[in-house]
This record gives structure tokens, C-alpha cells and sequence, in this order.
């Protein structure tokens, strides 16, 4: 397509959505290099990443931007066949990516880029997952307050042992030990990760380990995984589910804290999967309760995904706000590609295409019930 055509058949995309190409409010789209429009077409939602990622285009609020595309569903109406986008679907389909073999991928490429870069980018205790910001009013406070749902939401008591799976700097398992006087097992596929948790954690009741899931046996209280499950990968949630059974006593509970979607997916954006995380895919609800059948018995749902676009802003602006603590580190791709990340997540969420769920299951039922806003009834 050439030039002046590709132009205008991108106007044509955006105007329903009210976006102009160098408009003058904050989410329309600066183009500083006439081959973008070009380059789009051809190339999809990966084209549109890297080319922001080289500065073929700017825009002063891209959370506001990618609110209008996804709330347009522009990315379901228009579905390039490229050729990297048809090895992105073989590839989830065909192969399993997320394989013992391959567990470790998404903790080189991901959570081991650097821990200088969470630290300047996360709450105190490095927490990479979603806050609870019902009576937070900081990131801290809103991560303090996820760590405390969590474990009263299983019901931890002083001697327990605790699982957690996918257990990241150690947050969690620093809390519940702190606060709960609880034994806690974390395993990691992150290097970088297990070194700093180990160093956290080191006067507690805590053992970190460089491990894949489907290595563990022993039998714990309570188990939790709080935003790993993202990583296991469709054709491996069932295995998941069974490691989690085998290893949960039979009047334990399971905690799982996770990303979703509104429909069951087999891969994820080739951009996301290309250059944030590797691998990657979120579950649907039909995903994880097939993969839970005759495991377990879903006690809970808890339904927190309008608290994840808060946190990631405020991600986004600890990240803007401290770059200059880690530039050297770093190059201006990387910081476009990291903002592209984050506040295009954002508006996933703000626009309710992506869920965050906290799951509580049992093997044999609890007489327990939950109310609104994870607050318990015993």
C-alpha cells in the first residue's frame, strides 16, 4: 500500500474513536516518521509497539489512547495474518512453551533485566502483582493491604506451613511470616528474584528455592501463587492444578491470584510476547475451573481487576519519576518500551478487557463464608 493511502486508511481506523494523527489533545498520536502508517498495516500490534519503541510516533497519554482502541475492539475487528503473528499462534498451539524444559525463560528475560528497575518501580516490598487499594491511599498501603486479604483469606495461624508458588522478591513470604508467624517454602524461576528474597528473608521462618512447580511433593497448609499462574500456560493448567493438589493437606486451602481474560485464550499479543513476557498467556474462568474439576471445590471468587489499572499507574509514575536513578543502566528504548508496557496494561484494565482474581479453593469444603471485599465470616 503506498504511502498516501496507507495514511489515510489509518485516519479512517482512528476517526471512529475519536484519535487524530497530530492532533492536539493528549491521546492523539504525533508521528514523527511518514513510514509508520506503512508499517502498521503490515505489521499489526507488534509494528505499533516497536515503532513507538524506535520513536516513529509519540503520545502524551498512551493509557488514554489504548482506552480508545480497546474499547473500539479494534484489535478483534482488524486481525493481520502476518507472519510473525501466525508463528505467535503455532507456537501456542502446537508447542508447549511453557515446558519444564523452558520454565525458566520467563525469569531471564523478564525478572532477572535488573533488580535496581523494580525496586525504583515497585512498593518497598517489591510486590509485582495487583494492589488492594479498597482503604489504601499508597502503593505501599495497597500492597500491605493485598498481603493481609491473602492471608486471611486462607486463615493463616502461627505454625502453619505456607506454599507459595511463584513467590517473586519475597514479598509475601516476609509478610506471612512476620505478621503470622507462619513456616513458608517460596519457588521462583527468577535468579535475581530467589538471591534478593533469600536476603529479605533471612532471619525468618523461610526457605527460598530456584524451582520449577511441577518439581515439588511435600504436603503444606495452605498454598498460594500470586501472579504466576499467568505463566504456566494453557496446556499446562491441569498439571498445574495437580501439583497443587498433591501438595495442599486435605483440610488446606489454595489461594490462586491471577490475571484473566473474558474468553479462553491460546496465546497472547505478539508485542507482549515478544518483548515483555515471553510465553505468557492469562486464563479464562472456564480455563481454570475445567483445570480445577474434581480437584477442588471453588470456595471463592473475588473479583479485583478495577484495583490493577491504579496500580500500574502508579507503577508508571514511580518508573517516570526515579528513571534517573537507573538511566545508565538502561537505554531511551527500553524506557519507551517499558512505558508502552505499563500504561497500555493500564487501559487493558481500565477498560475491562483484562480481569484480576483471587480464588480460594478447598479439597473437601470449609465451613466458612465470604463477603463482599474479602472480609471473613468464620
Amino acid at each position: 500500500m503506498r504511502g498516501e493511502k496507507a495514511q489515510q486508511t489509518i485516519k479512517t481506523i482512528l476517526k471512529p474513536m475519536d484519535i487524530q494523527i497530530n492532533g492536539s489533545r493528549p491521546w492523539d498520536i504525533q508521528i514523527n516518521n511518514p513510514r509508520f502508517y506503512q508499517r502498521i498495516i503490515s505489521g499489526g500490534s507488534l509494528a505499533l509497539g516497536e515503532s513507538y519503541m524506535e520513536g516513529w510516533w509519540d503520545c502524551k497519554a498512551l493509557d488514554e489512547f489504548f482506552k480508545r482502541i480497546l474499547e473500539s475492539q479494534l484489535d478483534k475487528k482488524i486481525k493481520s495474518m502476518k507472519p510473525v503473528i501466525l508463528w505467535e499462534i503455532f507456537k501456542a498451539r502446537v508447542m508447549n512453551v511453557q515446558s519444564r524444559t523452558r520454565a525458566f525463560i520467563i525469569g531471564q528475560k523478564h525478572y532477572d533485566i535488573g533488580n535496581a528497575l523494580f525496586q525504583i518501580m515497585l512498593d518497598k516490598g517489591l510486590n509485582y502483582s495487583c494492589g488492594y487499594w479498597h482503604h489504601a491511599d499508597n502503593l505501599d498501603e495497597a500492597q500491605t493491604g493485598k498481603l493481609d486479604l491473602i492471608c486471611r483469606k486462607i486463615g493463616l495461624k502461627p505454625g502453619m506451613e505456607v506454599l507459595d508458588i511463584g513467590c517473586g522478591w519475597g514479598g509475601f513470604a516476609k509478610y506471612a511470616a512476620q505478621t503470622y508467624g507462619v513456616r513458608v517454602k517460596g519457588i521462583t524461576v527468577s535468579k535475581e528474584q530467589a538471591e534478593y528474597a533469600r536476603e529479605q528473608c533471612k532471619n525468618l521462618d523461610v526457605t527460598i528455592e530456584l524451582s520449577d512447580y511441577r518439581n515439588l511433593n511435600k504436603t503444606y497448609d495452605r498454598i498460594v501463587s500470586i501472579g504466576m499462574f499467568e505463566h504456566v500456560g494453557w496446556k499446562n493448567y491441569g498439571t498445574f492444578m495437580e501439583v497443587v493438589h498433591r501438595c495442599l493437606k486435605d483440610d488446606g486451602l489454595f489461594l490462586l491470584h491471577t490475571i484473566a481474560g473474558n474468553t479462553p485464550a491460546k496465546g497472547t499479543d505478539p508485542w507482549i510476547s515478544t518483548y515483555i513476557f515471553p510465553n505468557s498467556m492469562v486464563p479464562s474462568a472456564s480455563q481454570v475451573s475445567r483445570a480445577a474439576e474434581g480437584l477442588f471445590i471453588l470456595e471463592d471468587l473475588h473479583s479485583l481487576g478495577r484495583y490493577y489499572d491504579r496500580t500500574l499507574m502508579a507503577w508508571y509514575e514511580n518508573f517516570t519519576k526515579n528513571w534517573n536513578l537507573i538511566k545508565d543502566q538502561y537505554d531511551m528504548r527500553f524506557f519507551r518500551m517499558w512505558t508502552y508496557y505499563l500504561l497500555s496494561c493500564a487501559a487493558s484494565f481500565r477498560t475491562r478487557r483484562n480481569q484480576l482474581w483471587q480464588i480460594v479453593f478447598s479439597k473437601k469444603g470449609i465451613n466458612r463464608v465470604f463477603r463482599s471485599e474479602g472480609e471473613l465470616f468464620i
